[in-house]
C-alpha cells in the first residue's frame, strides 16, 4: 500500500486538472486531490477542461471519458496536439472498454477503474507523479555535467520500459476482460501461448521467435472485445450469420495491434491464426507458405486447445485423440512439417483436463441459461432441455422426467385468442416455479411442461387442473414420469421418440 505522506510529498509542488461530469464524484475527488496537490482545478466537461488547460499549464490531467459537449478522448487528442508530453490519467468504467485502444494510441499514462478505490488512485498517482518529477529533474540534469547526462539516459530507459510495461498491462487487462465475459475463453489464451512456445522450441526457433509467438498467443483473441455478448456468450452452436460475426474478431484484433508500432509483428501472426493450409480458412483464405511461419504454429496450438477443452455439445478429446487429429489433418488444416514437430512437442505437454465451457457457480449458470429462457413463461426452453440431457448422459445427475401435458390447448387459443393462451401458460409456469423452483423446469412443445429431478417428486396436478378449469372446461391435463436411464433418454430427439411410442400405446 502506498504511503500517503510520501505521495503528498511528491504531489505538493504539482498542479492537476480534473475533468468529470458527475457533480458528486467531481466534488469528492477534487476534495481529495486538494489534500495532495499544490493546485487543483476542476471542470465539468471536456470543452471546459480544454479551455482551462489552454489558460494554464498543468503537470497532470485526470479525466473521465463519457461526458457531454466534448468527451474525454476528444479532449485528450486536442491536448496531445498542443502538448505531446502531457501526462494524462483516465478515470473510467469497465463498460467503456472500447475506448481503451484509443487511450493507448494517445499514450495516456494510466487508467483508474470506477467505482472509485482510493488505494488504486494513490498507486497510480504515485507512479505517474514519480514520472513527472523524474522528467522535470531530467530537464535540469541536461544542464549539468556529463555524468548527470549519463544518469538521465538510464532514467529515460527506465521510463521507456515502464511505458512498454503499461502497454502490456493494458492489453492483458483487455484480454482478462474478454475472459471474464466468456467462460470458454477463460485460460484459453494462456494455454495457446504455452502450446505455441513449446512447438516453436521443438522446431529450434530462436529465443526471440519463441518470446514473440508466446506474446502473440496471449493476445491472439483480443479482437473478441468487439464481438457482441449475444454471440460471444452463446453457449450453444453458432448459426450462419453468428459464425460470420465471431470470425470478425481476427481482423479486429489485427487492426487493434497494428496501430501500436511495437505490436506490428504480433498483429501479423494473429491475423492469420484461423487460416488453413489448404486455403479454406479465414479471413483471407491464404494457403501453404502464404501463411506466415509463426501463424502456422499458432493454428495448430489454437486447434489443439479447442480439441482438448470440454464444449457444450462436444466433449473434449483425450491428448492422444487430439494429436491423432493433428496428424489426420496434416496438409489439410495444418502445415505438414509444423504438424510433425507439434505432435512431438504436445506429447510432452500436461493438458488441463478441467478446462470447460460449462459455467462455474450460480452467477455464471444464470448468465449461461439466459440464452435458454422461454419468453412467455420464464422457464427453460427445449434447446436447454436438449443440452441438459446431453450433459446428463455423462454426469447422471438427473434421474426422472416429470411430464405434464395440457390437452386441447389449440382449441382454447382458437376460441380465446393467443394472448389469453400466453397468460394461461405464464400462470402455469409461475405456479411450477413457486412449487418446484429447486428443479429444472421447461416449457415443452408449446403447451406441455417438464420437470427434471434427481429423484421422484410428488407432483400434485390438481392446482393446475383448477387453473385450466377456470380458463375453459375443454382444457384437461395428464401427468407421467420417465426414468431417464432406463429409457436411455440422453437427447431431446430420444425423448420425443419415447413420447411418440407411448402415445401410440395409449391410442391402442
Amino acid at each position: 500500500m502506498i504511503c500517503v505522506k510520501e505521495l503528498k510529498d511528491l504531489c505538493s509542488k504539482l498542479s492537476v486538472l480534473y475533468v468529470e461530469d458527475d457533480g458528486g464524484l467531481r466534488d469528492m475527488v477534487t476534495d481529495y486531490l486538494k489534500k495532495l496537490f499544490l493546485n487543483v482545478k476542476a471542470a465539468e466537461n471536456g470543452e471546459i477542461g480544454l479551455c482551462e488547460f489552454k489558460k494554464s499549464s498543468f503537470d497532470l490531467v485526470i479525466t473521465d471519458i463519457q461526458m457531454p459537449c466534448m468527451n474525454g478522448i476528444e479532449m485528450i487528442e486536442a491536448i496531445k496536439n498542443d502538448s505531446p508530453e502531457q501526462e494524462i490519467i483516465i478515470l473510467t468504467a469497465f463498460s467503456e472498454s472500447s475506448y481503451f485502444m484509443d487511450a493507448i494510441r494517445l499514450d495516456v499514462s494510466g487508467y483508474i477503474i470506477k467505482p472509485i478505490d482510493f488505494d488504486k488512485i494513490n498507486t497510480t498517482l504515485f507512479r505517474v507523479t514519480n514520472k513527472i518529477i523524474a522528467m522535470k529533474e531530467n530537464r535540469l540534469y541536461k544542464q549539468e555535467l556529463e555524468r548527470l547526462v549519463q544518469e538521465e539516459v538510464k532514467k529515460n530507459k527506465i521510463l521507456e520500459d515502464e511505458k512498454i510495461y503499461n502497454y502490456e498491462q493494458t492489453l492483458i487487462a483487455l484480454v482478462k476482460m474478454i475472459e471474464r465475459r466468456d467462460t470458454y475463453t477463460g485460460g484459453h489464451s494462456e494455454r495457446v501461448a504455452k502450446y505455441c512456445k513449446a512447438i516453436a522450441m521443438e522446431m529450434g526457433c530462436t529465443l526471440e521467435e519463441c518470446d514473440l509467438i508466446y506474446r502473440a498467443g496471449i493476445l491472439h483473441d483480443i479482437g473478441k472485445i468487439v464481438t457482441p455478448d449475444t454471440i460471444l456468450l452463446k453457449p450453444g452452436k453458432l448459426e450462419g450469420n453468428e459464425y460470420g460475426l465471431i470470425q470478425e474478431h481476427v481482423t479486429a484484433g489485427k487492426q487493434m495491434l497494428e496501430k501500436i508500432p511495437m505490436y506490428k509483428e504480433l498483429a501479423s501472426i494473429i491475423g492469420s491464426h484461423h487460416e488453413r493450409y489448404d486455403g479454406g480458412g479465414y479471413p483471407e483464405r491464404l494457403k501453404g507458405d502464404e501463411i506466415g511461419f509463426l501463424s502456422r504454429i499458432m493454428i495448430i496450438a489454437d486447434a489443439f486447445d479447442a480439441m482438448t477443452t470440454n464444449r457444450i455439445y462436444k466433449p473434449r478429446l483425450s491428448q492422444a485423440e487430439a494429436l491423432a487429429e493433428i496428424v489426420a489433418n496434416s496438409a489439410k488444416q495444418f502445415d505438414p512439417i509444423v504438424a510433425k514437430f507439434a505432435v512431438e512437442a504436445l506429447k510432452k505437454i500436461e493438458v488441463d483436463t478441467n478446462s470447460t465451457q460449462m459455467p462455474h457457480g450460480k452467477i455464471e449458470e444464470e448468465r449461461f441459461s439466459y440464452f435458454y429462457k422461454d419468453q412467455i413463461t420464464g422457464l427453460y426452453n427445449q434447446t436447454y432441455l436438449d443440452l441438459v440431457l446431453v450433459q446428463n448422459s455423462n454426469s447422471k445427475i438427473y434421474k426422472i422426467i416429470n411430464f405434464i401435458s395440457i390437452h386441447n390447448f389449440s382449441h382454447f387459443n382458437q376460441s380465446n385468442g393467443w394472448q389469453e393462451g400466453d397468460i394461461l401458460l405464464n400462470s402455469i409456469g409461475a405456479y411450477l416455479l413457486q412449487k418446484f423452483g429447486d428443479y429444472l423446469i421447461f416449457r415443452f412443445e408449446g403447451d406441455d411442461f417438464i420437470i427434471i429431478s434427481d429423484k421422484q417428486v410428488g407432483i400434485d396436478i390438481s392446482n393446475i387442473e383448477e387453473l385450466l378449469l377456470k380458463a375453459h372446461p375443454i382444457l384437461n391435463i395428464s401427468f407421467d414420469t420417465f426414468n431417464i436411464e432406463a429409457k436411455e433418454i440422453f437427447t431431446l430427439s430420444k425423448f420425443q421418440k419415447v413420447l411418440k411410442h407411448r402415445n401410440k400405446g395409449l391410442c391402442k
